[in-house]
């Protein structure tokens, strides 16, 4: 019996690194259906027809067909709704010039980072919400800044980490591992950055489908798992799969994740990275050997270094009737939602 191999575009398929998903579940990379594929093909010619054309490769396409259940119209409608945010969000332009001159000092309230790799080889995404003081951070930065730097956060996650990482490993990772330490949150707190999170969280579940591997929501106040106990009820089950809650008893359990030494030593690791493990961005994706210019970066031959999918005026953006997009997210789940957990 053959491998099982992604069933590729050769207009739209440029890929560099592994492309067959360790995943084995039907509708990920390299374990399709005949009928998904077809799927595929179907989401693709439609959107061509409508003036699309960036973005339009077969990974990508399944992440937005997995996010509504292989449902054709259900996924067209949320690429276009896509499409339509990154244009006027102005997301290429920011990938490539974007710089956050002030992370240090928003990071004194508000860590949020990538640091190494779990067991699996995807990229392990930290986010430390005990410290949030926004009247002190917004002296320094200001909500949007906070979320130009989500967004370029979330374009690097896609390239060049995850390509970095599926390089090392030998196999496509498309999804991070998610810390969210919940140490010191409370419930005042939590309604003083409610404004920033319900924005962070609508670009992660509607921009940035099929990103979350695993979460681990660590030193969860008393009380949560029963709150979440009751929400679970509500969420995908798939989604509920790749969710931990735990106490400040979660070391045993996260380590069995991530290694000890690419864990920061304030969670039980031992990496303790000059400058310090919030600022170093370590990774496969800083290692030459893995790591490849972004296809943001490069430039286009006889092209405008702008990059923008233009629809036409003729395509259909209408859902069936009485169609609902079926939530797979967990972005409104815990505050502080970020680049790490889209699911």
């Amino acid at each position: 019996m053959s491998a099982p191999q992604l069933k590729t575009d050769s207009k739209y398929d440029d890929y560099d690194y592994p492309t067959t998903s360790p995943n084995a579940q039907s509708g990920h990379p390299g374990h399709t259906t005949p009928e998904q594929d077809a799927q595929v093909y179907q989401l693709r010619t439609q959107l061509e027809q409508g003036g699309y054309s960036e973005r339009l490769d077969t990974l990508t396409m399944l992440r937005f067909l997995r996010a509504r259940k292989f449902n054709v119209n259900l996924a067209k409608q949320m690429f276009i709704d896509c499409e339509k945010w990154r244009k006027s969000f102005g997301v290429d332009d920011l990938v490539r010039n974007f710089d956050y001159t002030e992370k240090p000092r928003v990071f004194e309230y508000y860590p949020q980072y990538y640091h190494k790799i779990d067991k699996d080889g995807r990229p392990v995404y930290i986010e430390q919400l005990g410290g949030i003081d926004l009247t002190a951070m917004y002296k320094v930065t200001t909500a949007e800044r906070m979320l130009q730097n989500l967004v370029v956060e979330y374009e690097k996650l896609a390239d060049p980490r995850l390509p970095a990482c599926s390089r090392k490993s030998g196999q496509l990772l498309e999804t991070s591992c998610t810390i969210f330490d919940l140490k010191g949150v409370g419930l005042s707190k939590v309604s003083s950055v409610y404004g920033y999170v319900k924005q962070a969280s609508a670009i992660s579940q509607n921009y940035y489908p099929e990103r979350l591997g695993k979460m681990y929501l660590i030193n969860a106040p008393w009380g949560f798992s029963g709150v979440f106990s009751v929400i679970k009820g509500f969420l995908d089950p798939v989604t509920v799969q790749k969710i931990h809650v735990l106490g400040t008893g979660y070391q045993s359990e996260l380590l069995a994740q991530v290694p000890k030494e690419n864990l920061p030593k304030l969670f039980g690791g031992t990496c303790d990275c000059e400058g310090s493990c919030a600022l170093s961005d370590a990774g496969p994706w800083q290692d030459p050997q893995w790591t490849k210019t972004p296809k943001w970066a490069e430039p286009k031959p006889g092209a405008s270094t702008h990059i923008e999918n233009e629809p036409s005026s003729t395509i259909s953006t209408h859902e069936p009737q009485g169609a609902r997009a079926p939530s797979s997210e967990t972005g409104n789940l815990v505050a502080g939602a970020g680049a790490g957990a889209a699911a």
